[in-house]
């Protein structure tokens, strides 16, 4: 993370000529601002080109003001991903396997066509030498964790699977293939080879 200290390229003077502040607030013309800004550097240069001084330049803003509202760069990236991965199905069919196919295939969907799958990919990768990534993709990934395995919980109150099978690991388990499509950019599996994927664990807990 930077010091805090002003920028010099004027960036923040033209942002305050163009948008009102409101402090602390997130004012928000200058937060979608700064969000369409990441989204485009990182389509445009990749990971590699991504900065918050690009970003600031580009947006018009001031990098204390991206640091007040998003103390890390990852929390930026997670930002920017929470607004792009929008329309994942939570599914309920009373079968684990086309619940975990329509939830899988979704995911590997969006990630392969919008900029969300290159924005994750990216916090990945900023996890492995920052730290409070690290964290924010550890926090981030037991939400999504305890929120998915409903799904594996379900099942096994249907008694479609054990009794014995973790809800958490379970789900760890089925993203884990997801994860490793994308950062293997392999991200066009079939829907048949994601149900024959999905078949293969949940046979593995059966009782």
């Amino acid at each position: 993370m930077t010091d805090g200290t002003q920028d010099t390229d004027g960036t923040d003077a033209e942002a305050s000529a163009q948008r009102t502040s409101i402090g602390a607030r997130r004012n928000p013309a200058t937060a979608e601002a700064i969000r369409l800004a990441a989204t485009e550097i990182l389509a445009e240069k990749g990971y590699a080109g991504f900065s918050v001084e690009a970003v600031a330049r580009r947006a018009r803003a001031g990098k204390p003001t991206i640091y007040r509202w998003w103390p890390s760069k990852a929390e930026l990236l997670l930002d920017v991903y929470h607004r792009q991965k929008t329309g994942m199905p939570e599914p309920d069919t009373g079968s684990l396997v086309e619940d975990l196919t329509i939830y899988l295939d979704a995911l590997l969907h969006i990630w392969r066509e919008t900029p969300s799958g290159t924005v994750f990919r990216s916090l990945i990768a900023e996890a492995q030498t920052d730290s409070a990534a690290a964290r924010a993709l550890r926090t981030y990934l037991d939400q999504r964790l305890d929120q998915s395995a409903a799904m594996i919980r379900r099942a096994r109150t249907r008694g479609e699977i054990s009794e014995t099978v973790d809800p958490l690991l379970a789900m760890e388990l089925v993203t884990s293939l997801a994860w490793t499509r994308l950062v293997t950019d392999r991200l066009d599996m079939e829907t048949a080879a994601v149900r024959a994927a999905v078949s293969l664990f949940v046979e593995s807990w059966r009782a």
